[in-house]
């Protein structure tokens, strides 16, 4: 039988008034993204994180016309990027067409995210997207940690 060894994790939270807008938020994702060392070993995956950063919050503020609560946790597999905000409506991908100026935001969260889930809470909903860690083998590792996806979100065989 195998030895239980107990989770190790940190996280982080921050409360981002709709006022704040999401560069406040990029920025603090950022400055706590570079403790774990991916800023110079995985700078693409960082970026990956931030952009996934910018459509969930600006989902909350601009869907959700609430606050949004970032928080990021760390748990030496994966990076967890969750935002809450106070609307109880999930929200669904759609398909905006090639003419509309948004409605493409899942659709990065999919194609950027390891895995993503959106769930109820008492007050509102969250949106999970989890990025693997970089293999860190040594210095200048550079993978994400992702799998390739087909065009319809699905692993590629």
């Amino acid at each position: 039988m195998a030895k239980d060894t107990p989770l190790k994790a940190v996280g982080w939270a921050r409360s981002l008034p709709v006022s704040s807008g999401v560069k406040v938020a990029r920025e603090w994702t950022r400055a706590h993204v570079a403790t774990l060392g991916w800023s110079r070993t995985a700078p693409d995956l960082v970026d990956s994180i931030l952009l996934a950063v910018s459509e969930l919050v600006t989902n909350a503020h601009v869907h959700a016309r609430s606050a949004a609560q970032l928080i990021l946790t760390w748990d030496e597999e994966c990076l967890h990027v969750t935002v809450h905000d106070d609307s109880p409506r999930l929200p669904e991908p759609r398909d905006p067409g090639t003419s509309a100026p948004g409605g493409r935001g899942l659709l990065l969260i999919d194609a950027l995210a390891d895995s993503w889930e959106a769930y109820p809470c008492p007050r509102g909903k969250s949106v999970t997207a989890c990025f693997q860690a970089p293999p860190s083998a040594g210095p200048g590792a550079t993978g994400s940690g992702r799998q390739a996806r087909s065009p319809g979100g699905g692993p590629t065989p």
